[in-house]
């Protein structure tokens, strides 16, 4: 894998160690509905999924692409699917491993770049969930064709991406609720900053992300094959930033027609 993507693994590994929330698995209520079939998880950052979204997933094949942290997988293994998880942090899969354990689950886990989906065969899949993922990667439409390939025609993928809006500002500014302008969009984490400052990133465990365009972003998922069929809009978790920039992610349900 690049350098960037195993900064980004290295730095996921790291937040595993802090205890963030997107690293902390699911809770026994999360759990016990999703053995009703109801699925309480989402895949923009604070909403919950549209359950029209998912459906009835047993029996179905998912992928839960850049989807490691104990969280997704468990859920949609405990509502019955046969569930592989795809995620570059070590750490990440290591939580996925550990609720397999707690909840008497199987979900199949590989680490790898969410780039090069090369691994699965053509119409594997009868579902791909990718949570908020593309901004830590420089091309999202080699993934989407990627997805595309994977799934079975009739299926379904929903991801959620990042307003490329958010990527103007100073972020430990945005960090603290004061919005200044600092950079151009598209933004490049390798590109944009100072050289010293991508240099001290990658000597960290700092993430390193990217921006890409609506062009890329939306189109590139209808340039792949994909119908879209439904969007929803959700914050980021900062005031400043949600107060001015209502749409900070965008959820997505496309469809690979048959």
């Amino acid at each position: 894998m690049e350098e960037f993507v195993e900064q980004n693994a290295k730095a996921w590994d790291h937040l595993v160690e802090k205890g963030n929330i997107w690293t902390d698995g699911i809770t026994d209520e999360q759990a016990d509905a999703a053995k009703r079939g109801e699925l309480d998880m989402v895949l923009s950052p604070f909403k919950r999924v549209k359950a029209s979204w998912l459906g009835d997933v047993r029996g179905k094949e998912v992928l839960a692409l850049a989807a490691g942290g104990g969280q997704q997988g468990p859920l949609l293994a405990l509502a019955g699917a046969s569930v592989t998880v795809f995620d570059a942090s070590t750490r990440q899969l290591e939580q996925d491993r550990r609720y397999n354990e707690k909840l008497g689950i199987e979900t199949t886990l590989v680490r790898g770049d969410m780039r090069d989906l090369s691994i699965f065969e053509d119409a594997s899949f009868d579902l791909v969930y990718n949570p908020t993922s593309t901004c830590y990667i420089d091309s999202v439409r080699e993934m989407y064709s990627h997805v595309y390939r994977i799934l079975k025609p009739g299926s379904y993928f929903l991801t959620s991406v990042t307003n490329p809006v958010l990527y103007l500002f100073d972020e430990e500014r945005a960090l603290k609720n004061k919005l200044k302008i600092k950079y151009t969009i598209p933004y490049s984490g390798l590109k944009s900053p100072k050289k010293r400052q991508v240099e001290r990133r990658l000597k960290g465990n700092d993430t390193i992300e990217f921006s890409h365009t609506l062009n890329d972003l939306l189109g590139g998922i209808t340039d792949s094959g994909f119908l879209i069929q439904d969007i929803y809009s959700d914050g980021s978790g900062f005031y400043m930033m949600d107060s001015f920039i209502h749409d900070c992610h965008l959820a997505i349900r496309a469809y690979k027609s048959l």
